[in-house]
């Protein structure tokens, strides 16, 4: 068997996920091919040329996969696919729009938010907004999967594979990139925090998320929110935590005013430590909850803060 692993990009350098996706691959079993593609990603492919288990690196470096535009990452991996059985890639935005494209293309099944591997052909994946795991069963002869990350330890970086050039140069006149709009932020990213601390609806606005800052700023944390806030309009998209925003599963997860909707728990749960904080000690988010706090947590979040 052999496996490609499609390289999660953050501004240029390789994304932590990359390192869960290589450990999903290495419980299938086989050699290990990582794929960085982009533009100006050699300082990325000596990153994955580290990461342990991988036998090789490929790399694309060329202006067409600049962005990881899907229609050319999907005709790139179209061409490289006939060397694989299974060709993974993290459930994040840029797996998510490109391997359905490759399933499509090669006429195959996707797996998606794979969370365990129980044999080269079998996988555990969440079903019911993560209530129920389906195990399911691929007969496809290439299997192309999306790795839900929060599911497997990252493997180590102390490996040495070698890099190679990949030639292949795909022509893109279905799309072309317009613009980003980056948020800029001192603290970690979302998605691969150690610490987060969220706000829900019990916040009561959007002014008051500013209490969680300097609790944040103490512990080194990001701040994320539940779709009740986001929805509410208390903060932007990019801070929901849960089913439909970004699954996370830090060492540390603290929930303040958030009553833990099944959607939100979805996102969330595999958190290593779950401390949550509601004045309603019926919430549901108390039932996942490593500690529990019942009370206003307008008095108790200064108090932590200064405690802290």
């Amino acid at each position: 068997m052999s496996i490609l692993v499609l390289a999660d990009l953050h501004e240029g350098q390789l994304a932590g996920t990359t390192a869960h996706v290589v450990a999903a691959a290495q419980a299938i079993g086989g050699d290990i091919d990582v794929l960085v593609a982009g533009e100006e990603v050699q300082a990325a492919a000596e990153s994955a040329a580290k990461l342990d288990a991988v036998s090789k690196v490929r790399v694309a470096d060329n202006a067409v996969y600049a962005h990881q535009l899907a229609e050319p990452m999907g005709a790139l991996l179209v061409e490289l696919a006939g060397d694989y059985t299974h060709v993974l890639a993290s459930a994040s935005t840029t797996g998510k729009n490109v391997l359905p494209r490759l399933a499509a293309l090669k006429d195959v099944s996707q797996l998606s938010d794979v969370l365990g591997v129980e044999s080269a052909d079998t996988f555990l994946r969440p079903i019911y907004a993560g209530n129920a795991i389906a195990t399911v069963k691929s007969d496809d002869a290439l299997k192309v999967i999306t790795i839900r990350t929060t599911g497997f330890d990252a493997v180590g970086a102390s490996g040495s594979a070698p890099i190679e050039a990949v030639d292949t140069v795909v022509e893109n006149t279905q799309s072309s990139f317009v613009k980003e709009e980056l948020a800029k932020s001192d603290r970690p990213e979302l998605g691969g925090a150690k610490v987060v601390i969220s706000g829900g609806r019990g916040m009561g606005n959007g002014e008051n998320f500013k209490l969680l800052d300097g609790i944040a700023d103490k512990l080194g944390a990001a701040i994320g929110a539940s779709r009740a806030a986001v929805d509410a309009g208390f903060v932007p998209n990019d801070m929901q935590v849960g089913q439909t925003g970004k699954i996370v599963a830090p060492d540390l997860y603290i929930a303040v005013g958030i009553s833990g909707a099944i959607q939100h728990l979805a996102g969330m749960k595999d958190s290593k430590v779950i401390v949550a904080i509601n004045k309603d000690d019926e919430a549901p988010i108390f039932q996942v909850a490593d500690y529990g706090l019942v009370g206003d947590l307008f008095e108790i979040l200064p108090e932590l803060e200064s405690k802290l």
